[in-house]
């Protein structure tokens, strides 16, 4: 960072009056902070790293402090670096503003190879931290145990199920997936027994079910994993809790279970059972049935949900869950994205897989076609109907698939509050990321969406004293 960056960061600052996902204030002015391992930590552990900025005061609305030595202070925060588990690489800059030195340190990101960062002073468990708004946050147990998983290739699929027992096993499902493994892996055709076609790919481990296999071909999988399963509910309103004229907090509630070939066809047919449809004549006079979301598209989130889903012994006891509201409906499953995957490259790259075993199991029954396409399917669905752009995020440990219907559209107005809107800003977002979000124009987007919340104080320029800049994004205040 040049020393015109940071003067012009340090006025951003004092202008929006907040700290942020990617931005740590410490006042420094009498001497060095004692513990900075927590924010060392979080902003290794994210992906777009972290600042930390020294010599301004939060209580007095950021105002200029200055630090008591920036020498000194730079030595003792790369001692505190030297701390961390693996060693932080900060890089220091050093300005003066109204004769003040101003020091920051910005934090690399950490490949995620090499994650959790933590302080060495306390352990992996309890010195392990994550960025939440402005706040470093203890990572939980299961967020340390997800790197720990990738790094070391953990595979949870293939766990055996001691007291599982083959006898219980769908016979004809299992069947018609041996002989198709023997007709489409022509090496497994001759001299392989079933037995042992049923090791290799992964359903028995020394004669014992796996996950895999059981959630699979078991004929009632809950039997061991009560909360392996869905749970789907139709709220008549925009947010949980909201009832219906007769108090009704849901007008549909069930709890899906069986094997995942089973839960996918009838979690497709709660979605469409409570799914508004919209009558369409041609000019030919041919009336066609338009669905509230494209089930196609359903169906690749559902099944994207089941098969990428964390299957590790801390998320067992949490089910899948589909969220149908007035104007959208939410996929939520355990699991944050696994590897190296980002958000933004979600269709756009191979990325690695979570559960291999499983997803072979699938592909070789048809259920799935393994090649990453689920994705762009997803969006392309979605954009042929005319609907917003489908939103994907992950908060803390959970993968959600947020899909917005023609009423979310045709009724938004910048004089209601959508929390997901302001939600998605909780990181700085460009003119592109907020028209692709709501799926409108972008002048709809930027004068009826965007400009209201700037008004009424929900959201604040990155850039306030350059509105039209480029490089302009927007975030939630405060």
């Amino acid at each position: 960072m040049q020393d015109i960056e940071l003067i012009d960061l340090v006025e951003n600052i004092q202008k929006l009056n907040c700290e942020r996902q990617t931005i740590e204030i410490k006042s420094a002015n009498q001497g060095c902070p004692k513990r900075l391992y927590d924010t060392l930590s979080s902003f290794s552990n994210q992906d777009e790293g972290g600042i930390i900025i020294f010599g301004l005061e939060e209580s007095s609305g950021f105002s200029n402090v200055g630090v008591y030595d920036a020498q000194d202070l730079q030595k003792k925060v790369t001692e505190q670096c030297k701390e961390m588990e693996p060693p932080v690489r900060a890089l220091f800059t050093v300005c003066e503003i109204n004769g003040k030195s101003i020091v920051s340190a910005e934090i690399p990101s950490v490949d995620i190879s090499e994650r959790p960062v933590f302080y060495k002073g306390a352990g992996r468990v309890r010195g392990s931290y994550i960025r939440v708004g402005e706040s470093d946050e203890p990572m939980s147990e299961y967020e340390i145990y997800s790197y720990e998983a990738f790094r070391k290739r953990i595979r949870d699929d293939i766990r055996t199920v001691s007291n599982a027992k083959l006898s219980l096993f769908d016979r004809e499902r299992l069947e018609n997936y041996i002989s198709s493994v023997k007709r489409e892996r022509k090496n497994l055709a001759n001299n392989v027994s079933d037995e042992e076609i049923t090791e290799l790919m992964g359903i028995t481990a020394d004669g014992v079910p796996t996950l895999a296999g059981i959630m699979t071909f078991s004929k009632y999988p809950q039997g061991y994993f009560p909360q392996l399963c869905i749970t789907a509910v139709c709220v008549p309103g925009l947010d949980m809790g909201d009832t219906n004229d007769e108090e009704a907090r849901f007008t549909d509630n069930k709890r899906i279970t069986g094997a995942i070939p089973e839960m996918l066809d009838e979690a497709v047919e709660f979605v469409r059972r409570n799914s508004r449809y919209k009558t369409i004549i041609d000019s030919n006079g041919k009336r066609t049935d338009k669905p509230e979301y494209p089930i196609k598209a359903v169906r690749e989130a559902v099944l994207n949900a089941l098969v990428h889903r964390d299957y590790s012994i801390h998320t067992e006891n949490v089910p899948i869950r589909i969220e149908m509201y007035s104007d959208r409906m939410e996929i939520i499953s355990s699991g944050g994205l696994y590897g190296k995957i980002t958000i933004d490259s979600l269709g756009k790259v191979r990325p690695d897989t979570r559960n291999a075993a499983l997803a072979n199991m699938l592909e070789i029954l048809h259920i799935t076609e393994n090649r990453y396409s689920g994705i762009p399917t997803i969006r392309k669905e979605f954009k042929a109907a005319g609907l917003p752009a489908p939103v994907f995020e992950v908060r803390r440990g959970e993968f959600t698939v947020i899909f917005k219907n023609d009423m979310y559209k045709n009724n938004f107005s910048g004089n209601r509050k959508y929390p997901d809107i302001v939600g998605f800003c909780s990181i700085p977002r460009s003119r592109d990321e907020l028209q692709e979000f709501t799926g409108f124009s972008r002048y709809y987007t930027m004068s009826k969406i965007v400009q209201p919340l700037l008004d009424s104080g929900e959201l604040v320029m990155t850039i306030p004293d350059k509105p039209k800049s480029i490089n302009q994004k927007y975030v939630r205040k405060g």
